[in-house]
């Protein structure tokens, strides 16, 4: 089942919703100071092209630069790819087949707005 959704979810919005975390990437590596952003950028990208079977958690060693750098993120990037989040998946429920697919992309906007901090991990 997680392949099928994974399969449909790269098709529906997963391409296109890595495409703005890679974008966001690029730009903060191309700032040097902001790598670390660019780093966390990439990571969410490859799970927004493939969710299903993975959670994200927090990292128990993440501190005050962590929060800080968080609130910088969301400035700059994080507001706009929850934005992107937030539309695809109100498309996404309006079918049937696409609710799990939207409910996925809610679920994203937590990281969207915060990646620094968290942790991916796959799903036992």
């Amino acid at each position: 089942m997680r392949l099928i959704l994974n399969v449909i979810w790269l098709v529906l919005c997963g391409l296109w919703m890595a495409l703005g975390y890679v974008v966001a990437g690029v730009i903060c590596c191309i700032l040097i100071v902001t790598i670390p952003f660019g780093l966390a950028s990439f990571r969410i990208a490859a799970y927004a092209l493939w969710p299903f079977g993975r959670t994200v958690v927090d990292r128990r060693d993440a501190g005050a630069a962590s929060v800080i750098g968080n609130v910088i993120w969301f400035i700059f990037a994080g507001l706009w790819l929850a934005i992107g989040h937030v539309l695809t998946g109100v498309a996404l429920c309006i079918t049937i087949i696409g609710i799990p697919l939207g409910v996925a992309n809610f679920k994203m906007i937590p990281v969207s707005l915060m990646p620094l901090g968290k942790e991916i991990v796959e799903l036992p």
